[in-house]
């Protein structure tokens, strides 16, 4: 009779126990990449499907707010990877102390240029450019310069440096095509911006909106048009000076309670169950190993003339001064 109480008892408090909680990966990234069209559901849900895990996504408004989160949580942040900044703060993450090296295999990564980064993992790259509604604008700016000294009754929505990546982008575009005489080239360009927004998707959005017929954003953007919307209507400007590079990375936190799971993340993220959705979902070109071919639509995009990107060291050392720079020219 003891025994048969005993295995009672044990059956009671098996059915009354919870089940043990899966470990749980947490991710900072900015809020296009999550959005129900953005690749972070679908990554979340292959992911998932290979970790016996739960991938909780947390979404800032864009990537230099992200980094700029992860800077004010410092060691106590949640987050155990940073997901979405570029080679533009690289630097500037790294010298925060709060990441480590990973231990990723990059020998086979796709990108135009050497990945050499010991703290950061590529997944995706692209260029930005200005894209415009061919349905208003007939003469699309055929240079950085037309852009700048063009019709300034023609309106660009571009985004803040100091919150955006893409709006960083522009800033040292300008920047490696004028060097010291970016200042003339924003007071000139400030003429034809309607608004400066937070983020990309606002931006963007105006733009589809028709709020304004010109839009900072990237030579992908038009793939999602042709693709989601069957429309040629959007398009990019092909500029002769060549256009400003971008390579978006994550890295681990070293607060990170589940070191094990973020470096099991970042390998599957150079591998076909992430990088297959970049490219129809993020609306860029992937840096890892995919599975699928892509749509027929990257074939007609612009191809830049010539690749530009600084030095991350070179960006850190001088982003306040150039946003600085931006500031006091913009707003004489």
């Amino acid at each position: 009779m003891l025994r048969f109480f005993t295995m009672l008892s044990a059956v009671v408090l098996a059915l009354a126990s919870p089940a043990l909680a899966k470990d749980k990966l947490t991710i900072y990234t900015y809020d296009s990449f999550v959005s129900d069209w953005g690749p972070g559901p679908k990554i979340k849900a292959d992911f998932e499907a290979i970790c016996d895990c739960e991938l909780e996504w947390v979404a800032v408004a864009d990537a230099v707010a992200t980094l700029n989160r992860i800077k004010l949580e410092g060691a106590g942040s949640p987050a155990d990877i940073l997901l979405g900044i570029d080679t533009s703060l690289t630097t500037e993450a790294a010298e925060t102390g709060l990441f480590e090296e990973h231990d990723t295999d990059t020998k086979n990564l796709r990108l135009p240029v050497e990945w050499t980064d010991k703290t950061f993992v590529p997944y995706d790259y692209g260029h930005f450019a200005v894209i415009y509604d061919s349905e208003k604008v007939k003469t699309p700016p055929a240079s950085l310069d037309e852009l700048v000294n063009g019709d300034p009754g023609q309106k660009i929505v571009i985004q803040d440096p100091r919150t955006s990546s893409p709006g960083l982008g522009l800033l040292l575009w300008i920047k490696a095509v004028y060097g010291d005489k970016a200042g003339e080239a924003w007071a000139k360009l400030s003429k034809r911006v309607l608004t400066v927004t937070p983020g990309w998707s606002e931006a963007y959005g105006m733009f589809t909106k028709g709020e304004a017929p010109l839009v900072l954003s990237y030579t992908t953007s038009p793939a999602y048009h042709m693709v989601a919307e069957n429309t040629d209507r959007y398009r990019a400007a092909a500029f002769a000076e060549g256009h400003y590079m971008q390579i978006e990375v994550a890295g681990i936190l070293k607060s990170s309670r589940n070191k094990q799971l973020a470096r099991k993340f970042l390998a599957f993220m150079t591998g076909p169950g992430f990088q297959n959705h970049i490219p129809t979902n993020n609306w860029m070109w992937p840096a890892g190993k995919t599975s699928e071919a892509l749509p027929d639509a990257f074939d007609k995009l612009v191809k830049p003339s010539k690749s530009l990107l600084l030095p991350a060291d070179e960006v850190n050392a001088n982003r306040k001064t150039w946003i600085d720079e931006w500031l006091k020219a913009t707003t004489r």
